[in-house]
């Protein structure tokens, strides 16, 4: 796409006044700049030996021998991941002669989650209760009572709950059930996959809730309030995966 601009005060061509500007890159603040950033950006790490993840654009990845490096893109944020000292440095000093950018040393918190590391038992933990913490503000449930499950046993939710009359209807119109969604959700991706089923079973009736949805969905905000400081953990041993069923499924 062709952008053009007005020529800026002390550099107007003289006898053309009248004439504008042909952007020859693009600029900070245009609509079109993320996306030039990314691609310039994208072109730029390939030529360095790193490979994008195919399911996840945004995750590239470099190999030597036993070596390992990962580089995780966020807007203009990047993340560097690695086994290998000498490849995170030698990938790091390369990075900044390509870009303007500054090294915030050891990442210890991005996009909302807190990063613990401990490395004598070889454990990392990703926190979001300060993520939590302003969710629950926002929701005005930062005083709420604190809940023990994210879902009470027996609970079923229905399209019947939805509301009925035009009263019912404007009163749940002020709710912001699909923003608590939303907002839940990121946790969920994140570092709280506890409230999968609960935030699952709730999402289903974005377009039309009832007063019993948003109780559901307060539930699931007072049973966070209890556990905001649960971490996610990541330790040194053999990743197992555990499934657990009620006996009446």
């Amino acid at each position: 796409e062709d952008i053009y601009m007005k020529q800026l005060q002390g550099f107007i061509s003289t006898g053309s006044e009248q004439m504008v500007c042909k952007l020859q890159r693009s600029i900070y603040g245009l609509k079109q700049a993320s996306r030039s950033w990314n691609i310039q950006f994208d072109e730029t790490i390939k030529t360095f030996d790193f490979h994008q993840n195919p399911d996840e654009p945004c995750v590239y990845k470099k190999v030597s021998g036993n070596a390992v490096a990962f580089v995780v893109l966020y807007v203009d944020d990047i993340l560097l991941i690695g086994n290998d000292i000498g490849m995170l440095q030698s990938t790091r000093a390369w990075l900044s002669k390509q870009f303007s950018m500054k090294d915030l040393g050891e990442a210890s918190f991005i996009l909302g989650i807190k990063i613990y590391r401990d490395r004598f038992i070889r454990m990392i933990g990703l926190s979001q209760s300060m993520y939590i913490n302003k969710v629950l503000k926002r929701f005005s449930m930062e005083e709420s009572k604190r809940g023990y499950i994210p879902m009470s046993h027996g609970v079923s939710l229905s399209k019947m709950m939805s509301p009925k009359t035009p009263e019912e209807r404007e009163r749940m119109s002020h709710i912001p059930y699909a923003s608590a969604i939303g907002s839940i959700m990121y946790a969920m991706l994140c570092t709280r996959p506890d409230v999968a089923h609960a935030l699952s079973v709730t999402s289903r009736y974005q377009s039309n809730p009832g007063e019993e949805h948003w109780k559901a969905v307060k539930m699931i905000l007072k049973y966070l309030r209890r556990t905001k400081d649960i971490f996610m953990v990541y330790g040194n041993g053999e990743l197992k995966l555990e499934g657990f069923t009620d006996s009446g499924f």
